[in-house]
């Protein structure tokens, strides 16, 4: 893969939360929560060449299907990554781990059919320059599927992530910001949103800051 100048890859460091997550999000946890059944129903119908952001510790990695003919999956956290790697070579599909971050992605323009964002749009730095890099690194007619928490629809709950992201809520979760409107930021890239539903993650049980989210397929445009 190249890099593009200027631009220093694996600038992500979040050793204690990444920690942390590796230890108590793994795949137990991830079915127990319903996020396996989700991840599953992203991916599903997946094809071709696929970029991944925000890989974390490869929870997506077992759910792609056959029809895919390779994953470059970016994640810029070194421990997360490093976990990430066991999980790669589990995988079905071929799963190339690249350091880099969303903002500024190591792959040439066009070169993919599909893009996967899950759950990683609430801690990027630049929302907007991410899903501009999606936009490039995606053909013309490519996929965007899209998993990602963000802004309640109620005022009560929308207050409380507003005043969390203002707070202790991004220094302790890896970057992390509850509040986020991801599926706003998608339309504003140019992306056509094909299909979208909104969910309560996990389901059943209380509402939690990080509970209301999006999954969804959006294309780029034709040109």
């Amino acid at each position: 893969m190249r890099q593009r100048r200027g631009v220093p890859l694996g600038t992500v460091h979040h050793p204690v939360f990444a920690r942390f997550y590796a230890t108590c999000c793994g795949p137990a946890a991830d079915a127990r929560a319903g996020v396996a059944r989700l991840r599953r129903e992203l991916l599903t119908g997946a094809t071709g060449r696929v970029i991944e952001v925000g890989a974390g510790t490869g929870l997506n990695f077992a759910h792609y299907p056959g029809t895919v003919s390779e994953v470059v999956a970016i994640e810029p956290e070194p421990t997360l990554r490093q976990v990430a790697r066991a999980a790669a070579a589990r995988a079905e599909v071929p799963v190339d781990l690249v350091p880099g971050v969303a903002e500024a992605l190591p792959v040439k323009s066009e070169a993919f059919d599909t893009a996967v964002a899950s759950l990683v749009l609430c801690s990027v730095r630049e929302t907007r320059r991410a899903l501009a890099e999606l936009r490039r690194v995606l053909r013309p007619g490519g996929e965007l599927r899209f998993f990602e928490h963000g802004r309640a629809a109620g005022r009560g709950l929308a207050a409380v992530q507003w005043s969390l992201d203002h707070t202790v809520w991004p220094l302790l979760m890896g970057g992390c910001h509850t509040g986020r409107d991801p599926l706003g930021e998608i339309r504003a890239a140019g992306f056509e949103v094909v299909r979208v539903r909104r969910l309560k993650v996990p389901e059943h049980g209380p509402t939690l800051p990080t509970s209301p989210a999006v999954l969804g397929l959006a294309r780029r445009p034709a040109d």
